[in-house]
């Protein structure tokens, strides 16, 4: 009974966080380099693509925070003398607007294994449409195409 006591107890203890520490969740880390610094903002993944089209207008409806990092997953603030060498400016708004504008949004290795299975199922499909069996005349199915994908070692390249 000693021993479940404690066990509980430490579990009680192991989910508590610190007050002060922000969460930051669904973020899409977009990433620039200059000046040979990384500069780095929090963003909300689907806004990064609606700011770059236009659709979105509100840079709060984009950042999770004004904050520029060097490392965001570290929560590693950049330096306001390397924002000034960077950016020539310490207005963090508009170092945010070119940091999105330029910058590279990071995708998660989930997220790249989706996007790259979804192509890949589009392209079998594309080509199940024109593909006919030589012997039978018919049409290739689905299946039959991504097995013989599969059977050749055939990849998406990933920067498709």
């Amino acid at each position: 009974n000693l021993a479940h006591r404690s066990r509980e107890l430490s579990t009680a203890m192991a989910l508590k966080q610190p007050v002060g520490q922000k969460r930051l969740t669904n973020v899409a880390v977009v990433r620039m380099k200059s000046h040979g610094i990384r500069f780095e903002i929090a963003c909300y993944k689907n806004k990064v693509l609606n700011w770059r089209e236009g659709i979105e207008k509100d840079l709060n409806e984009v950042l999770q925070t004004e904050t520029v990092f060097t490392n965001v997953s570290k929560a590693v603030i950049a330096k306001e003398k390397d924002l000034q060498k960077a950016f020539g400016t310490l207005d963090l708004p508009e170092i945010c607007k070119k940091i999105l504008k330029d910058g590279d949004v990071q995708v998660s290795d989930k997220e790249r294994e989706v996007h790259m299975e979804s192509l890949f199922k589009d392209i079998v499909q594309i080509l199940a449409e024109r593909l006919v069996h030589t012997e039978t005349g018919r049409q290739l199915t689905p299946v039959a195409t991504e097995s013989a994908l599969k059977s050749i070692g055939f990849s998406v390249p990933p920067d498709q």
